[in-house]
């Protein structure tokens, strides 16, 4: 029947209107938007000028109290002008003085490397809980996700010290209880041991103290063909080996269920080993004027909203 009413439709525009009158939708029924612009203004100043009572951030519910409107409209709003209120990213602005020659120094390692080097990305994973639950949990089934008790037994620590290859994607790593400057100093050794003689080596690492130590500059005399490029203060995600560190947090770590420091460190050596198998680099795409030009819009928003 509303089919037929449909054509019948057309039918009645077709020969009022011939071809054109097919071209545009026949005004519908229904009830008519009642957001006024000042309305709409209004929400939008709200969500991003002021906070509800006893709340951080705005709900449909309770913008929809605060503006007289409904909360469908208010998701209408929000939507229309790319508002999330639920939302938030974190942040720092680094203040290292150097900030654009360190900057400059490590993307040109990961956009240009020097040739007959290695390029490799530092860090340590420290304080890795091996975590077991205090309950056996239900697998996964239809229309039930799996399940995991929200408390847990801790079963001490380990560090992973690894080393991103940023040419080919693998990774050199061990584990140790501790990560003080003689754990940063065996994990180099190994890295001497397991790379070629004859290459350079370009390590980027951040400005955690260990890796400053005098012994550590000491020993980086000795072993000329170790070349280090440390990011920019508060800069860690300059870091390559942080997204693998992500991806082995998310892949291995967080849902895990380990009953002891080695059952914690046998998965996350399986796991690299696994990784480097089929090993896949992360590709660098900015380059270092894009990200200079994005931190000082940052720094000029963050100037003025102090200001304000």
């Amino acid at each position: 029947m509303a089919l037929c009413l449909g054509r019948r439709l057309a039918g009645a525009r077709f020969l009022t209107g011939g071809v054109a009158g097919l071209e545009k939708d026949a005004p519908r029924g229904g009830r008519a938007t009642v957001l006024t612009q000042q309305t709409v203004r209004r929400i939008v100043a709200l969500t991003t000028r002021q906070k509800p009572v006893q709340a951080t951030h705005w709900s449909t519910r309770t913008m929809a109290a605060a503006s007289g409107v409904s909360e469908a409209s208010v998701r209408r709003v929000w939507r229309a002008h790319g508002l999330k209120p639920h939302r938030f990213d974190s942040f720092k602005l680094s203040n290292d003085p150097r900030f654009a020659e360190k900057l400059e120094d490590i993307i040109g390692l990961y956009l240009n490397p020097p040739e007959h080097a290695l390029v490799l990305s530092l860090d340590e994973k420290s304080q890795i809980q091996a975590l077991d639950r205090t309950q056996p949990g239900l697998p996964m089934k239809k229309g039930r996700a799996q399940t995991m008790t929200h408390d847990y037994k801790r079963h001490r620590t380990t560090t992973l010290f690894a080393a991103l290859n940023t040419l080919d994607g693998t990774v050199m790593a061990t584990c140790m209880p501790r990560h003080r400057h003689q754990e940063w100093l065996k994990f180099l050794r190994m890295i001497d041991r397991q790379t070629p003689s004859g290459k350079q080596l370009h390590l980027i690492v951040d400005n955690y103290a260990t890796h400053k130590h005098p012994a550590v500059q000491a020993w980086a005399q000795r072993h000329p063909r170790f070349h280090f490029h440390f990011t920019p203060t508060a800069s860690s995600w300059l870091n390559m080996v942080e997204r693998f560190f992500r991806d082995l947090t998310e892949n291995q770590l967080r849902r895990g269920v380990f009953r002891s420091v080695d059952a914690l460190e046998t998965a996350i050596e399986n796991y690299i080993a696994l990784h480097n198998q089929k090993p896949k680099p992360f590709i660098w795409t900015a380059n270092a004027s894009d990200i200079l030009e994005k931190v000082k819009r940052g720094r000029t928003s963050l100037n003025n909203s102090l200001s304000a």
